[in-house]
């Protein structure tokens, strides 16, 4: 049984961090590329960060600089460091896990920036 689950998420402050875990099973972790994404209510999900399966990432523009992917292959689980958080950053974070032929979500993690 596949399973991707979110950690990490919650309130901050403008200009605080974050680091949000996803913890994935249920399939071979490290053949597939893993990306976040978020999204908020009467948007379309976005990509935020995505780190391919032999660790080449990719941001988005609106997050460079803010936002580090990183994966343990080791503990199957792949992480987003978030620095310097903006109101606009609140959203739903998602956990993604894909390859050729599978594409995997997680539930999500709330992630609220807020004074």
């Amino acid at each position: 049984q596949v399973q991707l689950v979110e950690s990490g998420g919650g309130l901050v402050q403008p200009g605080g961090s974050l680091r949000l875990s996803c913890a994935a099973s249920g399939f071979t972790f490290s053949s597939y590329a893993m990306s976040w994404y978020r999204q908020v209510p009467g948007k379309e999900r976005e990509l935020v960060a995505r780190i391919t399966s032999v660790g080449g990432t990719k941001y988005a523009d609106s997050m460079k600089g803010r936002v580090t992917i990183s994966r343990d292959n080791a503990k199957n689980t792949v992480y987003l460091q978030m620095n310097s958080l903006k109101s606009e950053d609140t959203a739903v974070y998602y956990c993604n896990a894909q390859n050729n032929w599978w594409n995997y979500w997680g539930q999500g993690t709330q992630v609220t920036v807020s004074s």
